[in-house]
């Protein structure tokens, strides 16, 4: 390993939203959006690092990571869906942002949310007390989202995998590997073509934008290289670290994880096929969050050793599906997620005074760098 300035630097993960770009680091996080006017409004604070005691564990941090993604992520969405809807509040032929969301909920927004992250590698850490407004978060939505998603990824698969057996006439047992071979390639359908569905939508092609350039920019700041325009228009929309390819490895590894389920579980056996999946689909549930933890710790090793040479060939199932979630940005949506990068990097390096909730709005990218120089920013 290098020692390196580059390789201590804090690993920084992100989501791209409406408009705009959200990156997290370990103790910092911030939302960047662009307004119609071109103006770039900006939602910044601190975020407590809690990688301490049992979150430093391995498959325990990958649940607590995922689970406090979607937290942030959340925010992000809704902060980046109020700036938008601001700008067509008199325009009623205009979609409104919640409308979007709502789109995305009736499918899954989980999934379109872990499609759209990078990881951290680290669970960052929950909001600090003082953020008293986001903990008003409905607990009813999460979980409304949380039973979509369960619904979507692990009991569609199943009965679709289950249509396939009874039309061929195969006769295979629910917990055969076989059937969870087909459930998995099935899940692998479905996030696929829930991914090409949404790719259509034009305001989920211009995240799916600056989904790209949160890549190019994190692998610009990763690189070393000064966090400018032109170096991070070089890289690469694809990232080994990416949500997508987050999303492909667990429909792989659950393929895996529910065969060995399936064996060590006493046989079902109750006369219904109907029945049968229905039993084994609630067998299957409390293996979710292990199917996570398995597949977060997975991505780390992939991430940080099979990047180059021959062995980056275990990233390219992933990497294929990136080419549905990632979309060359232009420069505008660029200066966007270098300037998100900017602000939580301001923040991490401790030059930010005020731990609160920050939001501030900048007529263009330069007025934002030239605000952050002037505060000490590098």
């Amino acid at each position: 390993m290098s020692n390196s300035p580059v390789a201590a630097k804090p690993y920084i993960g992100g989501q791209a939203v409406l408009e705009g770009v959200m990156m997290r680091a370990p103790t910092s996080f911030a939302i960047v959006v662009r307004r119609k006017d071109g103006s770039l409004h900006v939602r910044e604070r601190a975020i407590a690092d809690e990688r301490t005691g049992l979150r430093k564990l391995p498959l325990v941090r990958g649940v607590a990571s995922l689970v406090e993604s979607l937290k942030l992520g959340s925010e992000a969405l809704r902060f980046s869906a109020e700036q938008y809807e601001k700008d067509f509040d008199t325009e009623a032929p205009k979609p409104k942002a919640t409308n979007v969301l709502s789109v995305l909920k009736g499918l899954s927004l989980i999934v379109f949310m872990l499609a759209t992250r990078a990881d951290d590698e680290e669970a960052s850490g929950a909001a600090k007390p003082d953020v008293k407004e986001e903990k008003k978060e409905s607990k009813g939505g999460m979980g409304l989202m949380m039973i979509v998603s369960l619904l979507f990824f692990i009991a569609l698969p199943q009965a679709a995998a289950a249509g396939m057996n009874k039309a061929l006439h195969l006769n295979l047992d629910v917990q055969a590997p076989v059937f969870q071979a087909m459930t998995g390639a099935f899940k692998l359908m479905i996030v696929v073509g829930y991914l090409l569905v949404i790719r259509r939508v034009p305001d989920i092609y211009r995240v799916f934008q600056y989904h790209g350039a949160e890549h190019k920019t994190i692998s610009t700041y990763e690189a070393g290289e000064a966090l400018t325009v032109q170096n991070a228009r070089t890289k690469t929309t694809l990232h080994p670290r990416c949500g997508t390819t987050f999303l492909v490895m667990v429909a792989l590894v659950s393929i895996f994880v529910f065969t060995g389920v399936g064996a060590l579980l006493p046989r079902i056996h109750t006369g219904s096929a109907l029945l049968d999946n229905v039993v084994f689909f609630f067998e299957k549930l409390p293996f979710v969050p292990a199917i996570a933890a398995v597949t977060f710790e997975l991505q780390r090793v992939f991430a940080r050793y099979f990047t180059k040479g021959l062995l980056r060939v275990v990233l390219l199932p992933g990497f294929l599906v990136q080419k549905i979630t990632t979309i060359e940005p232009d420069d505008e949506q660029l200066e966007v997620a270098l300037g998100s990068l900017r602000t939580t990097l301001f923040r991490e390096e401790g030059t930010e005074p005020d731990a609160s909730v920050i939001e501030r709005k900048f007529p263009g990218y330069g007025d934002l760098l030239d605000a952050r120089q002037l505060r000490g920013a590098t």
